[in-house]
């Protein structure tokens, strides 16, 4: 299944459509994507595409000859058997793409273990690049994982590769706004409580076959024989290492622990001690940093917080890491009695992030090219948006009570201590389970139905 990704196939073809070469690298995280977006585009275009196995170099080279057989169709060049150089398959590559009014592509899936094999290998390539692609009717692109060593070997400015590349695709997850495309009859609110187990990552959005969410988290990811029950170890585990003080960071986060020193107290060690290990968590988009929207140097901020924003990690970190010891003696109806209990607050807070996405969608006169939201010692809103002229002021509900005018009345109160100065003001409050009638009276605009309820009023 191929959805929303339409802005990178649009660039990919761009570049496929130069006049002369192109050098994309693709980098983001696991399961999101990215070998199926490369075999979408290359359909119906003289393509090799390449996926790197763990193993020798020399057996990389020899599965790269065999990858590229069908395209260069040399009769000398399929006679050659023990090929050991990278450099005579893209001599036989060029010359076929000399020979073609139609761009070569070259695809390398995984590019960052070949580095791993030969750290010498992204020099080599530069000098491939430089002396033999650059000026040909070539298109390479690297793809690959690890996002530390894609960032080390082909964008960091130290890397060799560096200043090769024509353009970059940072490919993130889907948006919840392309999530019903997965499940096309489920509900609104079901959707969001889907999400916020699975987030964005297609691979993991694809194991979910029922709408039964706690079903499918017994299945998917509770029993210790399933993909999902081990993958944030995977993905840490290629990533970093002493995983231990990761995990204990992330396990800290998911069960509400934002500000820098209550995670150090949490974890009984300095606050200094954990910027490198935060630093580059966030390199790795696992977590974020936040601060309130109309904070004026964010990157000195005092008020910064810390949050996983993968809603998976979340999720894992907050219900089943903590859980590991019962599902290791398959105790699944005990782990997931206290993911129950627990499971609709976890979702009020992913319902609160889509509800800041979401502000760019409303049938509001304005628009607003900031969003975020604000806090300080004793007050906090959870949706704040600037626009040129005008501030909105917002709150998420993911209640099974309507909402009514104490919550209007609420937020027009917290919005006074927030220092934006904006000719118009709009109050908006989201809803799981709509308005009561007294509030819609009070109201502007409202929505409600099987999308995202939503309640405007203008000052």
């Amino acid at each position: 299944m191929f959805i929303n990704r339409h802005k990178e196939m649009e660039h990919l073809n761009k570049e496929y459509s130069k006049t002369e070469s192109s050098f994309v690298v693709i980098y983001g995280r696991r399961r999101t994507g990215k070998t199926t977006l490369i075999k979408e585009f290359s359909k119906n275009k003289k393509a090799i595409y390449f996926f790197v196995e763990i193993e020798k170099e020399s057996l990389m080279i020899k599965r790269f000859k065999k990858a590229a057989e069908p395209i260069v169709n040399s009769s000398l060049f399929n006679s050659i058997n023990n090929i050991e150089d990278w450099d005579i398959i893209f001599d036989f590559i060029i010359e076929k793409a000399a020979s073609e009014k139609e761009k070569v592509i070259i695809a390398i899936d995984e590019f960052q273990y070949i580095v791993k094999e030969n750290p010498s290998f992204a020099s080599k390539l530069q000098r491939i690049w430089d002396e033999k692609l650059k000026d040909k009717n070539i298109m390479l692109i690297l793809c690959g994982s690890l996002i530390g060593m894609m960032y080390e070997t082909a964008l960091a400015y130290q890397s060799p590769l560096y200043g090769r590349r024509t353009s970059q695709i940072n490919l993130k997850q889907i948006e919840f706004q392309y999530y019903n495309e997965f499940f096309s009859d489920m509900s609104f609110n079901d959707l969001v409580r889907y999400y916020s187990v699975t987030g964005g990552v297609p691979k993991y959005i694809n194991y979910f076959k029922s709408h039964n969410l706690m079903e499918n988290i017994k299945e998917n990811i509770l029993d210790k024989n399933s993909m999902l029950y081990l993958e944030p170890r995977f993905i840490l585990n290629e990533e970093v290492s002493d995983t231990t003080t990761y995990f204990s960071i992330l396990e800290v986060i998911a069960k509400g622990e934002h500000k820098l020193g209550n995670i150090a107290g949490k974890l009984g060690v300095q606050a200094t001690q954990l910027t490198f290990y935060l630093k580059k968590l966030i390199e790795l988009d696992i977590i974020y940093r936040k601060t309130p929207i109309n904070e004026t140097n964010p990157e000195k901020s005092k008020k910064g917080l810390y949050f996983i924003k993968d809603n998976f990690f979340l999720f894992w970190f907050r219900f089943v890491y903590p859980n590991t010891g019962y599902l290791e003696i398959e105790e699944i109806e005990y782990a997931s009695e206290n993911i129950e209990r627990d499971l609709e607050l976890h979702v009020s807070n992913i319902f609160e992030a889509i509800c800041q996405k979401a502000v760019y969608n409303l049938k509001i006169e304005d628009k607003f090219s900031i969003t975020g939201s604000w806090w300080d010692n004793n007050e906090e809103i959870d949706v704040v948006a600037i626009g040129e002229n005008s501030v909105l002021f917002g709150e998420c509900k993911w209640s099974n009570q309507k909402v009514g005018t104490n919550i209007l009345e609420e937020l027009k109160r917290k919005s006074k201590f927030v220092k934006i100065d904006k000719n118009k003001q709009y109050f908006v409050i989201f809803s799981k389970s709509g308005f009561t009638d007294d509030l819609k009276s009070l109201s502007s605009y409202f929505e409600e139905g099987d999308n995202l309820n939503y309640l405007v009023v203008t000052k």
